[in-house]
């Protein structure tokens, strides 16, 4: 009986992206063009530019969200289109059959206009050669007729081939890389070209970070002249206003290095870039040619110092930006201290504001007590004078002395129990004040 479908969803997509790029088919002497195309904040030029080139030239279209295409016209010429993070590639290979190198054949059959539409945006263009058969003795011996700049790099590579080139845009516009077969077996030669403009692609997209790395570099360069003063203004300082003017200051320091941080995307995808570049001239397997250095010397020569750059820049960028940050840190603890301080000094007042005012409460109570008792008893002793002129047997006087311990007690407990009913029906108050 058949199973139901017991697959993920995405397990035929994921498992196909294994197969997603396959190398160049590339059988004897082969002419090939590659461009990158770089557009920042631009992601609907790619695909735009693949659908016109499509149109123009017969292709079919492709498919929606596609993020590889591949197609052949006649007479053996063929397209690869790759979209990838920031950038997309297209590659031209067309047969070689005459030794007019490093002409317009992969693409002289694409129409003018298309070339127009990505002006400004062509990050990388590459010709490439590869010969074969007959003519590679002739092109080996005759490299500087069509390399000519004034290096020139080359190695044995993958054990069946030699690769020259000199790393420099002529005229034409177009990175020239001769690539000589000397018994390449099947796709090797395929393999091989899309190695070296993987290379040249992903060398010029990590190189993107060079300028943002000069920017940054003088930029911090001007901050941390900045922070100098600052440093030594916090060691003089005396508290109060001149911390917090100092603090604030610091404040705008860290939001101004906060703001440079947003280059970081770009540093890491030149890391990433530049790993991708070393692992494909490891692939190479290069052998030295006597004379002349290897790709992987060239690089370490030319492009490892540029990311060197890179990377110390931004590691001086997240120097200062931790050293802003403790200073920061000091300076709060220190305002924070001074805060603390004031407070403590403030509520020592405001406890002694408080026992003097409790002192002058029980002075008035007693004195209220006094009072009320006074009064008490100047009552009593009216009525007492009022009795005696009745002619009863008592002495006002006496009575009225008997009466003063008594009445006194009485006015205090009755003022204590009306105090302790006030703070009751307060502490009420205050509860169903907190429960609301």
């Amino acid at each position: 009986m058949p199973y139901p479908n017991l697959d993920h969803p995405l397990r035929d997509s994921l498992a196909r992206e294994l197969h997603a790029r396959p190398f160049l088919r590339i059988g004897g002497s082969a002419s090939l063009t590659h461009f990158a195309i770089y557009a920042e904040g631009d992601t609907t030029i790619h695909h735009t530019l693949l659908a016109d080139l499509c149109r123009l030239t017969g292709l079919d279209q492709p498919a929606d969200g596609a993020t590889h295409y591949s197609a052949r016209w006649s007479h053996g010429t063929q397209l690869k289109w790759e979209r990838h993070t920031e950038f997309s590639t297209f590659t031209f290979v067309a047969r070689r059959e005459d030794t007019d190198y490093f002409s317009e054949l992969a693409t002289s059959h694409i129409p003018a206009q298309w070339f127009d539409r990505f002006a400004g945006k062509r990050l990388v263009a590459l010709r490439m050669e590869l010969v074969s058969g007959d003519a590679a003795a002739h092109a080996r011996d005759n490299v500087r007729q069509w390399i000519d700049g004034p290096i020139l790099a080359g190695s044995h590579v993958l054990g069946g081939g030699e690769v020259f080139c000199d790393w420099t845009i002529p005229p034409d516009g177009f990175t020239r890389f001769l690539v000589i077969d000397n018994g390449f077996r099947e796709v090797q030669g395929g393999r091989l070209l899309q190695r070296l403009y993987e290379i040249e692609t992903y060398r010029m997209m990590a190189l993107l970070s060079l300028p943002v790395a000069r920017e940054l570099g003088r930029s911090v360069d001007h901050l941390q002249s900045a922070l100098a003063p600052l440093m030594r203004s916090m060691d003089t300082s005396q508290g109060g206003r001149h911390d917090a003017g100092v603090l604030e200051r610091l404040t705008h320091l860290a939001v101004r290095i906060e703001a440079l941080a947003e280059s970081g995307n770009r540093f890491s995808a030149s890391r990433a870039y530049e790993k991708l570049v070393l692992a494909r001239i490891q692939e190479l397997r290069e052998e030295r040619i006597e004379g002349i250095p290897t790709i992987a010397e060239y690089m370490e020569r030319r492009f490892a110092p540029a990311m060197e750059t890179c990377r110390s820049v931004w590691a001086r960028h997240e120097q200062f930006a931790s050293r802003v940050a403790r200073a920061l840190d000091l300076l709060r603890t220190r305002v924070n201290l001074a805060q603390e301080q004031d407070t403590t000094r403030l509520l020592e007042g405001m406890d002694q504001t408080a026992r003097n005012q409790l002192r002058l409460q029980h002075a008035v109570e007693g004195l209220s007590v006094a009072a009320i008792s006074y009064y008490v008893l100047s009552l009593a002793g009216t009525g007492l004078k009022a009795l005696h002129a009745f002619h009863l047997p008592l002495d006002p006087e006496l009575a009225k002395g008997i009466l003063i311990l008594p009445v006194v007690l009485l006015v205090l407990r009755a003022t204590r129990r009306s105090k302790h009913a006030a703070e009751r029906a307060a502490t009420r108050q205050q509860a169903a004040n907190q429960a609301a």
